[in-house]
């Protein structure tokens, strides 16, 4: 399993330690990454992700995952994320329409 963000696609980064004597040692940089639950109200399912703290905020501030993956760039998604997109953004339709 990589160590990226299903949601955000923040990943590891390097970069360097740097010593008091200004001496530089190669290191990595790793997201906080969070195994959480989200439940899509337009699917009415639980999903689990490996999302980072920061996509955990904005899925919350945002209004919940649905509200999150409407408004989300799709080259940032993760492919099960995309497909969540699509299914949630087809159910949405399917509503409008029986509306």
């Amino acid at each position: 399993m990589s160590r990226s963000c299903e949601l955000t696609s923040k990943s590891v980064q390097s970069g360097n330690n740097v010593s008091h004597a200004n001496n530089r040692s190669r290191r990595k940089f790793l997201p906080n990454l969070c195994n959480v639950t989200l439940i899509s109200d337009a699917l009415g399912q639980r999903f689990r992700m490996r999302i980072s703290a920061a996509a955990l905020r904005t899925v919350e501030h945002r209004g919940g995952l649905d509200a999150f993956l409407a408004k989300a760039n799709e080259k940032e998604l993760s492919m099960r994320a995309r497909l969540l997109k699509r299914q949630i953004a087809k159910k949405s339709v399917e509503a409008e329409a029986a509306a």
